[in-house]
């Protein structure tokens, strides 16, 4: 009579075994897979926003730093003569500019467009004149950002 050691059996996985274990290895893979090229896609995203941020910060400065009233009474040519903060209305520039309307290097691919508001402030019966100024700059991705600010004759 020959006997068998039961536990001598079980040295090995079963072809079953095997294959479940793969099926399963595989769904996590492709999960893992899917969630690298989902934050790859989207790496560059925070570089578009944090530079569109910073153009329309730029261009938010120039203009709150300019006259709330103009001058000369005139209206200006070119961004370069721009003297008070209206003349900026309606402004669209291809690729982000300097304050002098030259292109900036690397940043053809920005749109920016300006737009100024006359608003009031403050409760009814004693508001204060003012205007509103809002920057759009489009990034190369084609994502929006607007930022706005006020301005006031001071």
């Amino acid at each position: 009579m020959i006997y068998i050691n039961p536990s001598k059996n079980n040295l090995g996985f079963t072809l079953i075994e095997l294959i479940v274990a793969m099926v399963v290895i595989s769904v996590a893979l492709a999960g893992i897979l899917s969630v690298i090229t989902l934050t790859t896609r989207h790496s560059a995203d925070p570089v578009l926003r944090r530079q569109s941020i910073a153009i329309a910060e730029s261009y938010l400065e120039e203009i709150s730093l300019k006259s709330y009233v103009d001058p000369d009474g005139g209206v200006e040519a070119g961004r370069a003569l721009f003297d008070d903060v209206t003349d900026y209305n309606g402004l669209n520039d291809v690729g982000a500019r300097d304050q002098n309307n030259n292109l900036i290097a690397g940043l053809g691919g920005y749109s920016v467009v300006v737009t100024v508001q006359a608003t009031n402030f403050g409760p009814a019966g004693s508001t204060v004149a003012g205007l509103r100024i809002d920057v759009t700059v489009t990034d190369p991705a084609g994502e929006s950002l607007t930022l706005s600010g006020f301005r006031t004759d001071y």
